[in-house]
């Protein structure tokens, strides 16, 4: 496996595109160090962008009875909030590990600036996708054979934050096998499907999506850290950590 770093970025984020399918295991196991190591101040930033082979995850609300065909894939925890999703070939992934004690302390603010950098990006492939309130990721509607308007997901987002550094990240369907999504209830949500450019009728490369979360990450977070400005999104009162913010709010959360 290879990877390479594809920006002029500043020594305080790394960009890296991996090639080839990560393993699950080693991608968290990688993520848990540089995490530790970020919060340490032995490492800079990463934004890290691959694939996995085919498997499914589970969150720390996961039940067991969306687990579909528990034999078709492995299952692994991903130890972070949120039900069973699908990640495999034809999926970018991308793992956000910035540090928020640097961009600001605003864990909502930091989730709406990405569901941004995947409308942003996807935009840029000509898809409108759009958010939906109560649902976490970017949603496309679409016509289905009936004439009736429907909305599938097109990217899904979920992060865990420990001491304010972020890890885990988002993932759009440019060409995945959709029929693989059918062994899970993906996040929990029986009552709508999923979609990938290549179901809308896009024959899109993943190096193009790659330059577009690029340019749209520059955008928003900035490749030097910096606070971050997008929009400014209210955070309840209390105390709680940041993970336990998150799994309260977004019951459905999901990478």
């Amino acid at each position: 496996m290879t990877s390479s770093n594809t920006a002029d970025a500043s020594a305080t984020l790394e960009w890296r595109i991996s090639d080839g399918l990560m393993a699950y295991p080693e991608a968290l196991a990688e993520m848990e160090e540089r995490v530790a190591a970020i919060k340490a101040g032995t490492a800079s930033e990463l934004v890290w962008l691959l694939e996995h082979p085919p498997l499914y995850t589970a969150g720390t609300s996961a039940n067991v009875a969306d687990l579909v065909d528990p034999d078709r894939f492995p299952v692994y925890d991903a130890g972070r909030g949120g039900q069973y999703t699908y990640h495999g070939p034809g999926q970018r992934v991308a793992y956000f590990l910035l540090d928020l004690n640097k961009r600001g302390k605003d864990v909502r603010q930091f989730i709406y600036g990405l569901e941004e950098v995947m409308i942003r990006a996807l935009a840029d492939t000509g898809v409108t996708a759009e958010r939906r309130a109560g649902r976490v990721g970017v949603w496309v509607e679409r016509g289905d054979v009936t004439g009736m308007l429907r909305e599938d997901k097109i990217g899904a987002i979920g992060v865990r934050v420990r001491q304010w550094v972020t890890y885990h990240g988002i993932a759009i369907n440019v060409a995945p096998d959709l029929s693989h999504f059918t062994g899970i209830v993906p996040c929990g949500i029986s009552e709508h499907g999923v979609t990938s450019l290549r179901d809308l009728g896009l024959d899109t490369q993943m190096g193009a999506i790659d330059a577009a979360l690029l340019h749209n990450f520059d955008e928003i977070f900035g490749l030097e850290t910096q606070a971050m400005t997008l929009e400014p999104v209210a955070v309840p009162s209390g105390s709680a950590e940041p993970e336990d913010e998150i799994l309260k709010s977004h019951p459905t959360f999901q990478l």
